[in-house]
């Protein structure tokens, strides 16, 4: 079984973007496929306790894909499925009881990956963005996803994973580049803000804004709108405004700067 994430709908951002008519610049908005691992390690049902434990020392893994003859992923394989079962190799551990099979000869011990591997396995698809994985994996408390596409079977078939070191690539930007995108966004995207009258600076991710603007509605779509790019780490806040009469509560102390 599979627990997948899908991309969901699209952002106002991304209905601007398909209207072409009102020259929207083209934001950048990297995709899973754009920075999963392609070379998988992975092991089938029947790979015993010893190799999954050597698999998974040998190339400096957490976890590996369950994987059937045709590449479709069945489950997950972790170091902390394996650590439930060495948690018992002790000398000096008490017996367990009722743990001994009546008329047999075996500890109830799963010792292969069909039998060890956690399943469903929570996963994403190559086109989602790299956003909606990142909220993924905080979501579920993981530390990487199965990526993986449809067989037209009703199976899904493993094409890479994804892990939180992955996901560092969009902020692999040039300061140069991320503030060029951003004063073509609010010549295009805001239509009712002047881009001459804002300030942009960027430092390592860190944008700062600065200058005056005539309300407090495009004060905030101006910052609003810097902090949902990609490649942004934080965002300075130095915009003022004229006081904003229409804002609900809006006094000269509280509305004069964004923060």
């Amino acid at each position: 079984m599979i627990d997948r994430v899908t991309a969901t709908a699209t952002t106002d951002l991304d209905e601007a973007a398909s209207h072409p008519g009102q020259g929207s610049a083209q934001l950048r908005r990297t995709l899973v496929r754009d920075v999963m691992t392609t070379a998988i390690v992975s092991v089938r049902p029947d790979t015993c306790f010893d190799e999954i434990a050597r698999t998974l020392r040998g190339n400096y893994v957490r976890a590996v894909p369950v994987l059937d003859a045709q590449g479709e992923l069945l489950g997950v394989v972790s170091s902390a499925d394996l650590m439930n079962i060495t948690g018992l190799g002790d000398p000096e551990r008490p017996t367990p009881q009722g743990r001994w099979h009546r008329g047999g000869g075996s500890w109830e011990r799963p010792n292969v990956a069909r039998a060890l591997m956690t399943s469903p396995v929570t996963t994403v698809s190559p086109n989602a963005s790299v956003a909606e994985a990142a909220r993924a994996l905080h979501d579920h408390k993981l530390g990487w996803l199965a990526v993986v596409e449809p067989t037209g079977r009703g199976a899904h078939r493993l094409v890479g994973v994804l892990g939180r070191s992955d996901l560092l690539a969009v902020f692999l930007r040039d300061d140069a580049e991320l503030r060029g995108e951003i004063v073509r966004g609010l010549s295009t995207r805001l239509a009712l803000v002047d881009p001459a009258k804002v300030e942009v600076q960027v430092s390592h991710g860190v944008v700062t804004l600065a200058g005056h603007l005539p309300t407090l509605a495009e004060a905030r779509s101006v910052t609003e709108f810097v902090e949902r790019l990609e490649g942004v780490v934080k965002v300075i806040h130095g915009l003022t405004h004229e006081v904003d009469r229409g804002a609900a509560g809006a006094t000269a102390e509280d509305v004069r700067v964004v923060s």
